[in-house]
C-alpha cells in the first residue's frame, strides 16, 4: 500500500501536468505510471528526476537494452519491486528475450553471492584490480 495517493491528471498541479504531458511525448503513448503519479505530489522532485531520467537512460554509448538490464540488476540489489517489474517490462518491450532475462538472472544471483562472500570474508582487492 503506497504512502501518497496517485494522483489523476485532473487532481495534480500545472507544474506536474506538464511534466506528464513530456512524459507522454517522450514515450510515444498516453499511460503514466504510478510511480510519476505518486511523485507527482512534489513537482519540483517530479520535473528534477523525471529531466534526469530522460539524460541517463537516453542515447548514449549503452545500448538502451543493456541501461534497462542494468536498472534491473541494481533494482534487484536495491529490493525495488516496483522498479524490478517496470524496467523488466521496459526490457522485454527493447528485445531483451527469455534466454537474455535467464542470463540476467544467473548473473545477478552470482554477482550477490559472490559479493556476499567476498564481504564476509572481507578479502583485500588486489593490487592489479585499483584503479
Amino acid at each position: 500500500m503506497g504512502t501518497v495517493p496517485l494522483l489523476s491528471d485532473e487532481e495534480v498541479s500545472a507544474e506536474a501536468l506538464a511534466v506528464f504531458e513530456d512524459i507522454r511525448a517522450v514515450r510515444g503513448t498516453d499511460f503514466i505510471n504510478n510511480f510519476w503519479r505518486a511523485l507527482a505530489h512534489d513537482p519540483v522532485t517530479l520535473k528534477a528526476t523525471w529531466e534526469r531520467l530522460k539524460k541517463v537512460m537516453g542515447s548514449g554509448a549503452l545500448d538502451p537494452l543493456v541501461k534497462e538490464m542494468l536498472y534491473v540488476a541494481v533494482s534487484t540489489a536495491n529490493g525495488c519491486s516496483y522498479c524490478v517489474h517496470s524496467h523488466t517490462a521496459a526490457a522485454k518491450a527493447r528485445g531483451m528475450t527469455a534466454e537474455q532475462h535467464g542470463e540476467l538472472l544467473a548473473v545477478i544471483g552470482m554477482a550477490m553471492q559472490t559479493n556476499g562472500l567476498v564481504t564476509g570474508l572481507q578479502v583485500d582487492v588486489d593490487e592489479v584490480f585499483r584503479a
